[in-house]
Protein backbone atom coordinates (compact mmCIF):
# COMPACT_ATOMS: atom_id res chain seq x y z
CA UNK A 1 0.00 0.00 0.00
CA UNK A 2 2.32 2.60 0.95
CA UNK A 3 6.15 3.15 -0.74
CA UNK A 4 8.50 5.12 1.42
CA UNK A 5 10.36 7.06 -1.50
CA UNK A 6 8.65 9.13 -4.52
CA UNK A 7 6.19 7.59 -6.27
CA UNK A 8 7.94 8.37 -10.02
CA UNK A 9 5.38 6.34 -11.98
CA UNK A 10 2.71 7.73 -11.27
CA UNK A 11 3.12 11.00 -9.98
CA UNK A 12 5.61 11.67 -12.76
CA UNK A 13 9.66 11.91 -12.67
CA UNK A 14 9.35 15.75 -11.30
CA UNK A 15 8.26 14.26 -8.15
CA UNK A 16 9.62 15.46 -4.88
CA UNK A 17 13.21 14.41 -4.25
CA UNK A 18 12.29 14.44 -0.05
CA UNK A 19 11.60 10.87 1.36
CA UNK A 20 7.50 11.17 1.50
CA UNK A 21 4.41 8.03 1.47
CA UNK A 22 2.74 7.21 -1.66
CA UNK A 23 -0.56 5.99 -0.88
CA UNK A 24 -3.99 5.25 -2.70
CA UNK A 25 -6.91 6.66 -1.52
CA UNK A 26 -9.39 4.19 -2.82
CA UNK A 27 -10.97 3.14 -5.58
CA UNK A 28 -12.74 1.04 -2.93
CA UNK A 29 -12.59 3.34 0.35
CA UNK A 30 -14.68 3.88 3.15
CA UNK A 31 -13.72 7.67 3.07
CA UNK A 32 -13.85 7.98 -1.28
CA UNK A 33 -17.71 7.15 -0.40
CA UNK A 34 -17.80 6.11 -4.65
CA UNK A 35 -15.90 3.76 -6.73
CA UNK A 36 -12.78 6.57 -7.36
CA UNK A 37 -9.08 6.75 -6.61
CA UNK A 38 -6.60 9.35 -5.43
CA UNK A 39 -2.99 8.66 -5.68
CA UNK A 40 -1.16 10.88 -2.53
CA UNK A 41 1.75 11.57 -2.01
CA UNK A 42 2.31 13.00 1.30
CA UNK A 43 4.65 13.86 4.17
CA UNK A 44 3.90 13.11 7.14
CA UNK A 45 0.37 14.41 7.71
CA UNK A 46 0.86 17.18 4.68
CA UNK A 47 -0.54 16.33 1.07
CA UNK A 48 2.18 17.17 -1.24
CA UNK A 49 0.45 16.06 -4.07
CA UNK A 50 -2.67 14.30 -5.52
CA UNK A 51 -2.95 12.38 -8.79
CA UNK A 52 -6.92 11.83 -8.98
CA UNK A 53 -8.05 8.69 -11.05
CA UNK A 54 -11.15 8.41 -13.27
CA UNK A 55 -13.24 5.97 -15.19
CA UNK A 56 -13.70 2.72 -12.59
CA UNK A 57 -17.61 2.65 -13.14
CA UNK A 58 -17.69 4.60 -16.58
CA UNK A 59 -20.71 2.94 -19.00
CA UNK A 60 -20.80 4.74 -21.91
CA UNK A 61 -23.54 6.71 -21.44
CA UNK A 62 -23.74 9.19 -23.96
CA UNK A 63 -23.05 6.42 -26.28
CA UNK A 64 -25.25 4.42 -25.68
CA UNK A 65 -27.82 7.24 -25.36
CA UNK A 66 -26.89 7.49 -29.62
CA UNK A 67 -28.45 4.17 -30.21
CA UNK A 68 -31.55 4.76 -27.96
CA UNK A 69 -35.19 5.83 -28.46
CA UNK A 70 -35.33 9.15 -26.94
CA UNK A 71 -37.71 7.96 -24.46
CA UNK A 72 -35.80 5.22 -23.17
CA UNK A 73 -32.89 7.72 -22.70
CA UNK A 74 -34.34 8.77 -19.58
CA UNK A 75 -33.36 5.00 -17.29
CA UNK A 76 -29.64 5.93 -18.55
CA UNK A 77 -30.26 9.48 -16.39
CA UNK A 78 -31.00 7.62 -13.36
CA UNK A 79 -27.30 6.88 -12.52
CA UNK A 80 -25.92 9.77 -12.40
CA UNK A 81 -26.40 11.72 -9.31
CA UNK A 82 -28.71 8.37 -7.90
CA UNK A 83 -28.99 11.01 -4.76
CA UNK A 84 -31.38 13.27 -6.64
CA UNK A 85 -32.29 10.67 -9.85
CA UNK A 86 -35.46 12.96 -10.14
CA UNK A 87 -33.58 15.97 -10.89
CA UNK A 88 -31.52 13.60 -13.82
CA UNK A 89 -34.92 12.59 -15.33
CA UNK A 90 -36.54 16.11 -15.31
CA UNK A 91 -33.62 17.57 -16.67
CA UNK A 92 -33.92 15.21 -19.63
CA UNK A 93 -37.03 15.84 -21.07
CA UNK A 94 -36.86 19.31 -20.56
CA UNK A 95 -34.16 19.54 -22.55
CA UNK A 96 -35.72 17.18 -25.09
CA UNK A 97 -39.03 19.39 -24.99
CA UNK A 98 -37.06 22.02 -25.77
CA UNK A 99 -35.95 20.22 -29.04
CA UNK A 100 -39.78 19.15 -29.85
CA UNK A 101 -40.73 22.85 -28.80
CA UNK A 102 -43.09 21.40 -26.36
CA UNK A 103 -44.69 23.93 -23.61
CA UNK A 104 -45.66 22.29 -20.52
CA UNK A 105 -49.00 23.79 -18.19
CA UNK A 106 -47.85 25.49 -15.06
CA UNK A 107 -49.36 22.93 -13.56
CA UNK A 108 -46.93 20.00 -14.78
CA UNK A 109 -43.78 22.96 -13.64
CA UNK A 110 -45.39 23.09 -10.12
CA UNK A 111 -45.87 19.81 -10.07
CA UNK A 112 -42.18 18.85 -11.41
CA UNK A 113 -40.55 22.02 -8.58
CA UNK A 114 -41.83 19.80 -5.97
CA UNK A 115 -39.65 16.51 -7.17
CA UNK A 116 -36.46 17.95 -7.90
CA UNK A 117 -36.87 20.11 -4.96
CA UNK A 118 -37.25 17.41 -2.53
CA UNK A 119 -34.33 15.55 -4.46
CA UNK A 120 -31.99 18.53 -3.43
CA UNK A 121 -33.28 17.37 0.10
CA UNK A 122 -32.22 13.79 0.24
CA UNK A 123 -28.56 14.78 -1.74
CA UNK A 124 -27.98 17.29 0.68
CA UNK A 125 -29.07 16.00 3.60
CA UNK A 126 -26.56 12.81 2.50
CA UNK A 127 -23.64 15.28 1.82
CA UNK A 128 -23.79 17.25 5.16
CA UNK A 129 -24.72 14.18 7.07
CA UNK A 130 -21.50 12.32 5.72
CA UNK A 131 -19.29 14.98 6.27
CA UNK A 132 -20.25 14.80 9.88
CA UNK A 133 -19.30 10.72 9.83
CA UNK A 134 -16.31 11.32 8.04
CA UNK A 135 -15.43 13.80 11.00
CA UNK A 136 -16.77 11.29 13.56
CA UNK A 137 -20.06 12.53 14.11
CA UNK A 138 -22.31 9.13 13.05
CA UNK A 139 -25.58 10.35 14.95
CA UNK A 140 -26.89 13.13 12.38
CA UNK A 141 -26.63 10.52 9.72
CA UNK A 142 -28.55 8.12 11.22
CA UNK A 143 -30.83 10.16 11.89
CA UNK A 144 -31.83 12.03 9.08
CA UNK A 145 -31.75 9.42 6.69
CA UNK A 146 -35.13 8.09 7.78
CA UNK A 147 -36.38 11.14 5.95
CA UNK A 148 -34.54 10.32 2.87
CA UNK A 149 -36.77 7.31 3.01
CA UNK A 150 -39.61 9.51 3.52
CA UNK A 151 -38.91 10.71 0.71
CA UNK A 152 -38.32 7.92 -1.36
CA UNK A 153 -41.81 6.74 -0.37
CA UNK A 154 -43.11 9.72 -2.08
CA UNK A 155 -41.44 8.75 -5.19
CA UNK A 156 -42.64 5.28 -4.87
CA UNK A 157 -46.49 6.57 -4.84
CA UNK A 158 -45.83 8.81 -8.04
CA UNK A 159 -43.60 6.77 -10.12
CA UNK A 160 -43.35 2.64 -8.30
CA UNK A 161 -39.47 3.36 -7.79
CA UNK A 162 -37.47 4.79 -5.06
CA UNK A 163 -33.28 5.01 -5.97
CA UNK A 164 -33.44 4.81 -9.76
CA UNK A 165 -36.92 6.46 -10.54
CA UNK A 166 -37.21 6.83 -14.22
CA UNK A 167 -39.95 9.23 -13.45
CA UNK A 168 -41.85 11.49 -15.73
CA UNK A 169 -42.76 11.37 -19.41
CA UNK A 170 -41.82 13.90 -22.05
CA UNK A 171 -44.62 16.84 -21.37
CA UNK A 172 -44.99 15.57 -17.86
CA UNK A 173 -45.77 13.03 -15.86
CA UNK A 174 -46.74 9.51 -16.63
CA UNK A 175 -49.98 9.59 -13.98
CA UNK A 176 -51.34 12.20 -11.51
CA UNK A 177 -50.08 12.25 -8.06
CA UNK A 178 -52.29 9.79 -5.91
CA UNK A 179 -54.03 11.21 -2.21
CA UNK A 180 -51.18 8.96 -0.07
CA UNK A 181 -48.76 10.90 -1.82
CA UNK A 182 -50.36 13.91 -1.44
CA UNK A 183 -50.58 12.51 2.23
CA UNK A 184 -46.80 11.69 2.46
CA UNK A 185 -45.85 14.81 1.40
CA UNK A 186 -47.94 16.43 3.87
CA UNK A 187 -46.57 13.90 6.96
CA UNK A 188 -43.23 15.13 5.52
CA UNK A 189 -43.34 18.68 5.37
CA UNK A 190 -44.56 18.45 9.09
CA UNK A 191 -41.52 16.59 10.39
CA UNK A 192 -38.50 17.53 8.11
CA UNK A 193 -38.71 21.23 9.26
CA UNK A 194 -38.20 19.91 12.93
CA UNK A 195 -35.39 17.17 12.19
CA UNK A 196 -33.66 19.54 9.73
CA UNK A 197 -33.55 22.20 13.20
CA UNK A 198 -31.83 19.10 15.40
CA UNK A 199 -29.60 18.37 13.17
CA UNK A 200 -28.55 21.93 12.64
CA UNK A 201 -28.45 22.13 16.27
CA UNK A 202 -25.91 18.85 16.80
CA UNK A 203 -23.71 19.81 14.12
CA UNK A 204 -23.16 23.85 13.11
CA UNK A 205 -21.78 25.29 16.13
CA UNK A 206 -20.51 21.72 17.88
CA UNK A 207 -16.83 23.11 18.42
CA UNK A 208 -14.78 19.75 17.33
CA UNK A 209 -17.30 20.05 13.83
CA UNK A 210 -16.34 23.77 13.43
CA UNK A 211 -12.60 23.00 13.96
CA UNK A 212 -12.43 20.29 11.34
CA UNK A 213 -13.94 22.11 8.77
CA UNK A 214 -13.16 25.88 8.89
CA UNK A 215 -10.36 26.40 6.81
CA UNK A 216 -9.97 22.74 5.49
CA UNK A 217 -10.34 22.50 1.38
CA UNK A 218 -10.74 26.39 1.18
CA UNK A 219 -11.52 26.67 -2.96
CA UNK A 220 -11.36 30.78 -3.72
CA UNK A 221 -13.99 32.27 -6.13
CA UNK A 222 -11.16 32.75 -8.64
CA UNK A 223 -10.57 29.07 -8.46
CA UNK A 224 -13.98 28.22 -8.76
CA UNK A 225 -14.89 29.93 -11.99
CA UNK A 226 -11.42 28.62 -13.71
CA UNK A 227 -12.03 25.25 -12.89
CA UNK A 228 -16.23 26.28 -14.24
CA UNK A 229 -17.18 24.71 -10.65
CA UNK A 230 -21.00 25.41 -10.39
CA UNK A 231 -23.75 24.70 -7.65
CA UNK A 232 -22.95 24.93 -3.88
CA UNK A 233 -19.19 24.66 -3.97
CA UNK A 234 -19.30 27.56 -6.25
CA UNK A 235 -22.12 29.44 -4.29
CA UNK A 236 -19.81 29.01 -1.09
CA UNK A 237 -16.54 30.07 -2.43
CA UNK A 238 -18.99 33.51 -2.62
CA UNK A 239 -20.38 33.38 -6.31
CA UNK A 240 -24.02 33.85 -6.69
CA UNK A 241 -25.01 31.89 -9.59
CA UNK A 242 -27.94 29.59 -9.39
CA UNK A 243 -28.87 28.32 -13.29
CA UNK A 244 -32.98 28.42 -11.52
CA UNK A 245 -32.62 32.21 -11.35
CA UNK A 246 -30.28 33.03 -14.30
CA UNK A 247 -31.92 30.36 -16.73
CA UNK A 248 -35.20 30.23 -15.09
CA UNK A 249 -37.30 26.62 -16.16
CA UNK A 250 -39.61 24.87 -15.02
CA UNK A 251 -41.33 28.34 -13.91
CA UNK A 252 -38.71 28.70 -11.32
CA UNK A 253 -39.52 32.40 -11.77
CA UNK A 254 -42.65 32.52 -10.09
CA UNK A 255 -41.78 31.61 -6.98
CA UNK A 256 -39.34 33.41 -4.19
CA UNK A 257 -36.53 31.96 -3.07
CA UNK A 258 -33.50 32.91 -1.35
CA UNK A 259 -29.62 32.03 -3.07
CA UNK A 260 -27.08 30.99 -0.10
CA UNK A 261 -23.46 31.76 -0.61
CA UNK A 262 -20.45 31.60 1.55
CA UNK A 263 -17.32 33.42 1.83
CA UNK A 264 -14.24 31.21 1.78
CA UNK A 265 -15.18 28.39 0.06
CA UNK A 266 -14.38 26.30 2.97
CA UNK A 267 -15.62 22.64 4.10
CA UNK A 268 -17.80 24.57 6.47
CA UNK A 269 -19.46 27.39 4.22
CA UNK A 270 -19.97 24.04 1.93
CA UNK A 271 -21.77 22.44 4.30
CA UNK A 272 -24.07 25.87 5.68
CA UNK A 273 -24.31 26.68 2.12
CA UNK A 274 -25.95 23.24 1.65
CA UNK A 275 -28.10 23.51 4.99
CA UNK A 276 -29.60 26.91 3.70
CA UNK A 277 -30.69 25.13 0.32
CA UNK A 278 -32.46 22.49 2.38
CA UNK A 279 -34.78 25.34 4.05
CA UNK A 280 -34.80 26.95 0.69
CA UNK A 281 -35.80 23.84 -1.06
CA UNK A 282 -38.91 23.58 1.40
CA UNK A 283 -40.37 27.01 1.39
CA UNK A 284 -40.17 26.25 -2.63
CA UNK A 285 -42.25 23.22 -2.31
CA UNK A 286 -44.66 24.80 0.11
CA UNK A 287 -45.18 27.61 -2.81
CA UNK A 288 -45.68 25.09 -5.09
CA UNK A 289 -48.54 23.47 -2.96
CA UNK A 290 -50.37 27.25 -2.80
CA UNK A 291 -49.94 27.60 -6.44
CA UNK A 292 -51.52 24.17 -7.33
CA UNK A 293 -54.56 25.17 -5.18
CA UNK A 294 -55.59 27.22 -8.18
CA UNK A 295 -55.30 24.95 -11.66
CA UNK A 296 -56.92 21.98 -12.45
CA UNK A 297 -56.20 19.12 -10.52
CA UNK A 298 -56.99 16.52 -13.77
CA UNK A 299 -54.11 17.84 -15.41
CA UNK A 300 -50.46 16.25 -15.06
CA UNK A 301 -48.89 16.20 -18.58
CA UNK A 302 -49.15 18.40 -22.04
CA UNK A 303 -51.65 17.54 -25.15
CA UNK A 304 -49.10 15.88 -27.09
CA UNK A 305 -49.91 12.35 -28.29
CA UNK A 306 -47.20 11.76 -30.62
CA UNK A 307 -44.72 11.32 -28.07
CA UNK A 308 -47.15 11.24 -24.91
CA UNK A 309 -48.27 7.18 -23.76
CA UNK A 310 -52.13 7.39 -23.88
CA UNK A 311 -54.85 5.63 -21.40
CA UNK A 312 -54.61 2.00 -21.34
CA UNK A 313 -58.23 1.55 -21.47
CA UNK A 314 -57.98 4.05 -24.49
CA UNK A 315 -55.62 1.58 -26.33
CA UNK A 316 -57.91 -1.65 -26.10
CA UNK A 317 -60.85 0.18 -27.26
CA UNK A 318 -59.69 2.87 -29.77
CA UNK A 319 -57.90 2.83 -32.68
CA UNK A 320 -55.81 6.49 -32.83
CA UNK A 321 -54.62 5.33 -29.57
CA UNK A 322 -53.69 1.75 -30.23
CA UNK A 323 -51.28 3.47 -33.16
CA UNK A 324 -50.16 5.43 -30.83
CA UNK A 325 -49.06 3.20 -28.44
CA UNK A 326 -47.56 1.46 -30.84
CA UNK A 327 -45.21 4.42 -32.66
CA UNK A 328 -43.95 5.66 -29.41
CA UNK A 329 -42.83 2.18 -27.41
CA UNK A 330 -41.47 0.65 -30.76
CA UNK A 331 -39.41 4.20 -30.91
CA UNK A 332 -41.11 4.86 -34.34
CA UNK A 333 -41.99 8.43 -33.61
CA UNK A 334 -39.14 10.85 -35.64
CA UNK A 335 -37.49 14.13 -33.67
CA UNK A 336 -37.43 16.90 -35.86
CA UNK A 337 -34.07 18.03 -36.63
CA UNK A 338 -32.04 20.42 -34.49
CA UNK A 339 -29.76 21.16 -31.97
CA UNK A 340 -30.08 21.95 -28.18
CA UNK A 341 -28.83 22.82 -25.07
CA UNK A 342 -30.62 23.05 -21.89
CA UNK A 343 -29.61 22.76 -18.61
CA UNK A 344 -31.27 22.63 -14.60
CA UNK A 345 -29.68 23.41 -11.15
CA UNK A 346 -28.72 19.76 -10.19
CA UNK A 347 -28.42 19.17 -6.79
CA UNK A 348 -24.39 19.67 -7.39
CA UNK A 349 -24.46 22.27 -10.14
CA UNK A 350 -25.47 23.05 -13.53
CA UNK A 351 -26.44 19.77 -14.88
CA UNK A 352 -26.58 20.04 -18.97
CA UNK A 353 -27.88 18.22 -21.75
CA UNK A 354 -26.91 18.92 -25.36
CA UNK A 355 -28.61 17.11 -28.18
CA UNK A 356 -28.01 17.05 -31.88
CA UNK A 357 -30.95 15.77 -33.85
CA UNK A 358 -30.87 13.82 -37.28
CA UNK A 359 -34.26 13.61 -37.43
CA UNK A 360 -33.76 10.10 -36.46
CA UNK A 361 -35.58 7.67 -33.74
CA UNK A 362 -32.40 8.85 -31.11
CA UNK A 363 -29.81 11.31 -30.59
CA UNK A 364 -27.20 11.97 -33.43
CA UNK A 365 -24.81 13.04 -30.79
CA UNK A 366 -25.72 13.54 -26.91
CA UNK A 367 -23.41 15.23 -24.23
CA UNK A 368 -23.94 14.81 -20.32
CA UNK A 369 -22.44 17.68 -18.33
CA UNK A 370 -22.04 16.53 -15.04
CA UNK A 371 -21.15 18.83 -12.45
CA UNK A 372 -18.91 16.13 -10.35
CA UNK A 373 -16.94 15.36 -13.44
CA UNK A 374 -15.95 19.17 -14.29
CA UNK A 375 -14.87 20.68 -10.30
CA UNK A 376 -13.49 17.11 -9.57
CA UNK A 377 -10.40 18.46 -11.20
CA UNK A 378 -10.07 21.03 -8.29
CA UNK A 379 -9.47 18.56 -5.66
CA UNK A 380 -5.84 18.19 -6.02
CA UNK A 381 -4.99 22.09 -5.59
CA UNK A 382 -7.43 22.57 -2.80
CA UNK A 383 -6.23 19.72 -0.72
CA UNK A 384 -3.00 20.81 -1.64
CA UNK A 385 -0.37 21.27 1.53
CA UNK A 386 -3.17 20.21 3.96
CA UNK A 387 -3.54 17.40 5.99
CA UNK A 388 -4.26 14.23 5.08
CA UNK A 389 -7.46 14.10 6.98
CA UNK A 390 -9.06 17.34 5.76
CA UNK A 391 -8.59 15.71 1.94
CA UNK A 392 -10.66 13.11 3.12
CA UNK A 393 -13.46 15.72 4.43
CA UNK A 394 -12.92 18.24 1.18
CA UNK A 395 -14.24 14.94 -0.76
CA UNK A 396 -17.20 14.59 1.33
CA UNK A 397 -18.22 18.34 1.22
CA UNK A 398 -17.33 18.42 -2.33
CA UNK A 399 -20.26 15.96 -2.93
CA UNK A 400 -18.22 13.77 -5.37
CA UNK A 401 -20.33 10.83 -6.53
CA UNK A 402 -19.10 8.37 -8.53
CA UNK A 403 -21.89 7.68 -10.94
CA UNK A 404 -22.12 11.77 -12.06
CA UNK A 405 -17.98 11.82 -12.46
CA UNK A 406 -17.89 8.63 -14.50
CA UNK A 407 -20.97 8.50 -17.23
Amino acid sequence: MADTKSHHIALGEDSLTQDTTTINLGPTHPATHGVFQNIMEIDGERVMRTTPTVGYIHRAFEKIAERRPFYQITTLTDRLNYCSSPINNIGWQLAVEKLLGIKTPKRVDYLRVIIMELARITDHLICNSVIGVDTGAFTGFLYVMQFREKVYEIYEEICGSRLTTNIGRFGGFERNFTETAWRKLDEFLKEWPKALDEFDRLMTRNRIFMDRCIGAGPLTAEQALNYSVAGPNLRAAGVDYDVRVASPYSSYEDFKFEIPVGTTGDVYDRYLVRMEEMRQSESLIRQSLEKLKDLDPSIYHADVPEYYLPEKKDVYTKMEALIYHFKIVMGEINIPEGEVYSCVEGANGELGFYIVSDGGRSPYRCHFRRPCFIYYQAYPEIVKGGLFSDAIITLSSMNLIAGELDA
